[in-house]
């Protein structure tokens, strides 16, 4: 049905085969009325990529999909005998922050807040939502529910890239961050997506992560506020012992010929498989361009921190960008 890019160093079957090995249980609070969500959790279903879990009204999933849909779990929020125990869960997270016992029980039947639920309390191993619900909504109900795993740093996201041309046959995987969640993170935040994305690197590329904290100057060639925080950064980043060079230029941090003019004492050496953007607009553009220009592969974007594995598909995926964010939650699970 879909084809595996089995002959890049970085391939999707690599990812789903690990995904598979690990067996885990995913939550698709969208299937009911998501038709991208529903043939992407039948194909994860038939190659036992993980085990799914769906939302909604079962009498009606199975007259709509019969036997496609064998061997999935069904559960529905409305008459589900956990219903009140997840209530008492989101009660007691949110209480502090003037949630009423009412309004939990209200916000527990909605799919999106039932899924992460039953992430939180450990029926499922992660959640994949986002193909018909907004970013917001699907990012505010992990960080309500799930919460940050390192309470002292913020939640991130990233970006894997991959592809066939040149740049990608030499690097196989790069890892784009923050792609999705931090608007203008200031210099310790931008520190902290560096570290959480070298580290989620290294898990799915099991190679050492070099990073580029990028910008419009290297090495103080240009002046500005958006330089002084980046290299700040990585000034950070480096005192944790970790590879990397900042502020950099992305055609320094990829080249090695651009790299001996304008970073010739520098980490790189034009070897950069981590980038990190100052900000989310060049992050998120950055990425698109990527990926409709060269015809890169794209997987994401992937958060980064929660104590359990949530993310948060764009309202443009397609059904194997489910596919393939499924497995990845699996991993990190």
């Amino acid at each position: 049905m879909y084809e595996l890019l089995g002959d890049f160093m970085f391939s999707e079957k690599m990812i789903l085969c690990k995904a598979k090995k690990k067996n885990k249980t995913i939550v698709f609070p969208e299937a009911d009325f998501s038709e991208r969500t529903m043939e992407a959790v039948k194909y994860l279903n038939k190659k036992k990529i993980v085990k799914v879990v769906l939302l909604g009204d079962e009498s009606a999933l199975v007259l709509r999909f019969k036997d496609q849909i064998k061997g999935m779990t069904i559960i529905n929020p409305k008459t589900s005998e956990i219903y009140d125990d997840l209530v008492k869960i989101l009660f007691e997270k949110r209480k502090d922050k003037g949630m009423t016992f009412e309004e939990a029980q209200k916000l527990a039947l909605d799919p999106i807040y039932f899924g992460t639920l039953l992430v939180e309390a450990g029926i499922a191993d992660g959640m994949v939502a986002g193909a018909e619900t907004t970013s917001e909504k699907v990012i505010r109900s992990a960080l309500q529910v799930i919460k940050a795993k390192n309470k002292n740093e913020i939640v991130s996201s990233f970006m894997m890239l991959y592809g066939k041309n040149k740049f990608f046959k030499k690097r196989g995987v790069v890892f784009a961050g923050d792609v999705s969640l931090n608007i203008s993170p200031n210099a310790e935040e931008l520190a902290q997506i560096g570290k959480q994305t070298a580290e989620s690197f290294e898990t799915f590329a099991q190679e050492k992560a070099k990073i580029a904290m990028l910008s419009y100057s290297t090495n103080g060639s240009a002046k500005g506020e958006s330089v002084d925080k980046v290299r700040t950064a990585a000034t950070i980043l480096k005192g944790k012992k970790l590879i990397v060079d900042g502020e950099i230029q992305l055609d320094a941090a990829v080249s090695s010929e651009v790299s001996k003019i304008k970073n010739p004492k520098g980490n790189l050496c034009g070897d950069a498989n981590v980038f990190v953007f100052p900000d989310l607009n060049s992050g998120n553009i950055c990425y698109k361009a990527i990926q409709y220009f060269s015809g890169a592969k794209a997987i994401g974007p992937i958060l980064q921190n929660l104590n359990k594995p949530v993310n948060d598909l764009s309202r443009g995926c397609t059904v194997w960008d489910i596919v393939l964010v499924a497995a990845v939650t699996a991993i990190q699970a």
